[in-house]
Protein backbone atom coordinates (compact mmCIF):
# COMPACT_ATOMS: atom_id res chain seq x y z
CA UNK A 1 0.00 0.00 0.00
CA UNK A 2 1.46 3.24 -1.21
CA UNK A 3 2.34 5.83 1.59
CA UNK A 4 -0.51 8.69 0.33
CA UNK A 5 -3.07 5.63 0.65
CA UNK A 6 -2.43 4.78 3.97
CA UNK A 7 -2.00 8.17 4.86
CA UNK A 8 -5.18 8.79 3.50
CA UNK A 9 -7.14 6.19 5.17
CA UNK A 10 -5.03 7.39 8.87
CA UNK A 11 -6.70 10.71 8.27
CA UNK A 12 -9.98 10.17 7.10
CA UNK A 13 -10.96 8.02 9.92
CA UNK A 14 -13.75 9.10 12.69
CA UNK A 15 -11.40 9.31 15.34
CA UNK A 16 -8.31 11.36 13.80
CA UNK A 17 -11.22 13.72 12.37
CA UNK A 18 -13.26 13.79 15.56
CA UNK A 19 -9.84 14.92 17.61
CA UNK A 20 -8.76 17.43 15.12
CA UNK A 21 -12.31 19.23 15.25
CA UNK A 22 -11.65 18.92 19.36
CA UNK A 23 -8.57 20.60 19.08
CA UNK A 24 -9.76 23.50 17.23
CA UNK A 25 -12.76 23.78 19.30
CA UNK A 26 -10.67 23.42 22.43
CA UNK A 27 -8.18 26.39 21.10
CA UNK A 28 -10.81 28.85 20.57
CA UNK A 29 -12.34 27.66 23.82
CA UNK A 30 -9.26 28.21 25.88
CA UNK A 31 -9.58 32.17 23.85
CA UNK A 32 -12.76 32.67 25.75
CA UNK A 33 -11.53 31.36 28.97
CA UNK A 34 -8.22 33.71 28.55
CA UNK A 35 -10.68 36.52 28.03
CA UNK A 36 -12.56 35.82 31.12
CA UNK A 37 -9.90 35.64 33.61
CA UNK A 38 -8.48 38.14 32.15
CA UNK A 39 -10.90 40.66 32.03
CA UNK A 40 -12.77 39.59 34.72
CA UNK A 41 -11.31 37.40 37.11
CA UNK A 42 -7.88 38.85 37.47
CA UNK A 43 -9.17 42.14 38.09
CA UNK A 44 -11.25 40.81 41.27
CA UNK A 45 -8.20 39.44 42.52
CA UNK A 46 -6.34 42.63 42.28
CA UNK A 47 -9.09 43.67 43.83
CA UNK A 48 -8.74 41.86 46.95
CA UNK A 49 -4.89 42.36 46.89
CA UNK A 50 -5.26 45.94 46.92
CA UNK A 51 -4.91 47.15 43.61
CA UNK A 52 -2.13 44.91 42.34
CA UNK A 53 -1.93 42.72 38.77
CA UNK A 54 -1.78 39.24 39.62
CA UNK A 55 0.51 38.59 36.63
CA UNK A 56 3.28 41.65 38.55
CA UNK A 57 3.18 39.59 41.31
CA UNK A 58 6.98 38.93 41.77
CA UNK A 59 9.84 38.65 44.25
CA UNK A 60 13.86 38.72 43.35
CA UNK A 61 16.18 36.37 44.22
CA UNK A 62 19.73 38.20 43.55
CA UNK A 63 19.56 39.65 39.98
CA UNK A 64 16.60 37.12 38.97
CA UNK A 65 13.07 37.96 39.31
CA UNK A 66 10.83 35.12 40.09
CA UNK A 67 7.10 36.09 38.55
CA UNK A 68 5.01 33.61 40.47
CA UNK A 69 1.83 35.33 39.40
CA UNK A 70 2.21 34.40 36.01
CA UNK A 71 1.93 30.70 37.59
CA UNK A 72 -1.02 31.85 39.43
CA UNK A 73 -2.97 33.40 36.72
CA UNK A 74 -1.74 29.79 34.40
CA UNK A 75 -3.33 27.89 37.68
CA UNK A 76 -6.60 30.33 37.72
CA UNK A 77 -6.93 29.16 33.92
CA UNK A 78 -6.51 25.30 34.22
CA UNK A 79 -8.86 25.45 36.85
CA UNK A 80 -11.57 27.39 35.23
CA UNK A 81 -10.89 25.56 32.17
CA UNK A 82 -11.50 22.27 33.75
CA UNK A 83 -14.35 23.71 35.78
CA UNK A 84 -15.75 24.32 32.84
CA UNK A 85 -15.41 21.16 30.90
CA UNK A 86 -16.72 18.95 33.92
CA UNK A 87 -19.98 20.87 33.85
CA UNK A 88 -20.17 20.93 30.11
CA UNK A 89 -19.38 16.42 30.45
CA UNK A 90 -21.66 16.34 33.11
CA UNK A 91 -24.46 18.19 31.78
CA UNK A 92 -24.05 16.30 28.31
CA UNK A 93 -23.95 12.69 30.60
CA UNK A 94 -27.54 13.97 31.91
CA UNK A 95 -28.81 14.42 29.03
CA UNK A 96 -27.70 10.96 28.23
CA UNK A 97 -29.24 9.50 30.66
CA UNK A 98 -32.48 10.86 29.75
CA UNK A 99 -32.62 9.47 26.29
CA UNK A 100 -31.21 6.42 27.48
CA UNK A 101 -34.16 6.34 30.02
CA UNK A 102 -37.14 6.57 27.34
CA UNK A 103 -38.61 4.16 26.84
CA UNK A 104 -38.18 2.61 22.90
CA UNK A 105 -41.02 2.60 20.91
CA UNK A 106 -42.52 -0.63 20.09
CA UNK A 107 -41.97 -2.13 17.00
CA UNK A 108 -43.73 -3.25 14.07
CA UNK A 109 -43.97 -6.73 15.15
CA UNK A 110 -44.84 -5.90 19.10
CA UNK A 111 -47.66 -3.74 18.16
CA UNK A 112 -49.28 -6.84 15.86
CA UNK A 113 -48.42 -9.20 18.36
CA UNK A 114 -50.34 -6.50 20.95
CA UNK A 115 -53.51 -6.31 18.57
CA UNK A 116 -53.06 -10.34 18.84
CA UNK A 117 -53.50 -10.76 22.21
CA UNK A 118 -56.22 -7.91 23.16
CA UNK A 119 -57.90 -9.73 20.12
CA UNK A 120 -57.69 -13.40 22.04
CA UNK A 121 -58.47 -11.68 25.28
CA UNK A 122 -62.10 -10.88 24.07
CA UNK A 123 -62.61 -14.32 22.34
CA UNK A 124 -64.95 -16.41 24.63
CA UNK A 125 -63.52 -18.95 25.60
CA UNK A 126 -64.68 -22.32 23.47
CA UNK A 127 -62.70 -25.36 25.18
CA UNK A 128 -65.09 -25.92 28.05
Amino acid sequence: MGFAKEFKEFAMRGNVIDLAVGVVIGAAFQKIITAMVTSIITPLIGVMLKGKNVNDLAFKVGEAEVKYGLFIQAVIDFVLVALVIFLFIKAINRFRKKEEAAPAPPTKQEELLTEIRDLLKGRPNNSA
